[in-house]
């Protein structure tokens, strides 16, 4: 390892199971020298083995439901408390569709279950920051990391509405990313990552499919869990102190592509 993040404190949001990105990049904070406070939200703790990770990476957990601002609120103060000083680095990955899970097409969504998701997925991360901005919680230099896809761009008709959740997503982190940078010198951006086989990833309709798209059209191949943590881990460091108000495509490659001749084969003769 390379003592990345030797020193650094930090939260992480949204670390469910071994197969989340979230768990990854605790894993590699750990190994990079980091201390940090892991959490979600009560319901998320329920299903995962949250604390299992807590064990591992020698962290504790502090539950909090992202759409309540006093439970924001309590866990950055304790955060602080327990680490022993403000905060280096925050992971939000946080995403929820309850139009995605009952299966509504786009065009019947239920506008209910339509806000739900708008507020836990993306709204939050305006509260989060919020909280830390407000409480002047975050360590100059500190980076703010929120994981997204590239559905916030392009038309991936059964991604949902997640995909405007996405896009909301980013722009907070533009516009709430000025201000933090502006007044204490931190630093939000935006990963979007390749199309990856989490448990939330398994919830939408044509996943399995799409993977093979995206690993055909990428000139790289797709991008792991594991990848993406490494990714993360390095916009978490002393390393990219002067990137910010980014949307950061970890993607092999599929970003910029328009069509590569392993998708052709599957349309012409030649094989």
């Amino acid at each position: 390892m390379y003592n990345l993040l030797k020193g650094k404190r930090g939260i992480i949001f949204g670390a469910l199971d071994p197969k989340s990105i979230a768990w990854k990049v605790a894993q590699r904070a750990h190994e990079e020298g980091a201390t940090f406070v892991l959490t979600n939200a009560p319901i998320a703790m329920r299903m995962g083995t949250i604390n299992e990770l807590a064990e591992i990476t020698g962290s504790q957990v502090i539950p909090a439901d992202a759409t309540s601002m006093e439970d924001l609120e309590n866990l950055v103060d304790k955060s602080i408390e327990i680490l022993d000083g403000k905060i280096d680095f925050v992971l939000h990955s946080i995403g929820m569709s309850v139009n995605v899970r009952k299966g509504n097409h786009y065009t019947e969504s239920d506008y209910d279950f339509t806000h739900k998701g708008f507020d836990i997925s993306a709204l939050s991360f305006h509260r989060v920051m919020n909280v830390l901005y407000k409480k002047k919680a975050m360590s100059e230099w500190g980076s703010i990391v929120a994981l997204t896809y590239m559905a916030a761009q392009r038309v991936f008709p059964d991604y949902n509405d997640m995909a405007d959740n996405k896009a909301y997503l980013e722009s907070i982190a533009r516009s709430f990313g000025y201000f933090f940078g502006r007044d204490y010198k931190v630093r939000v951006n935006t990963i979007s990552q390749s199309p990856t086989m989490t448990t939330a990833g398994r919830g939408v309709k044509g996943f399995d499919g799409f993977i093979t798209y995206a690993e055909k059209m990428s000139p790289l191949g797709n991008a792991t869990a594991l990848e993406c943590a490494d990714y993360t881990i390095t916009m978490f460091s002393d390393l990219t102190k002067k990137v910010t108000l980014q949307n950061l495509f970890h993607d092999g490659g599929f970003s910029n592509m328009g069509v590569s001749t392993a998708v052709m084969s599957e349309f012409t003769d030649e094989k």
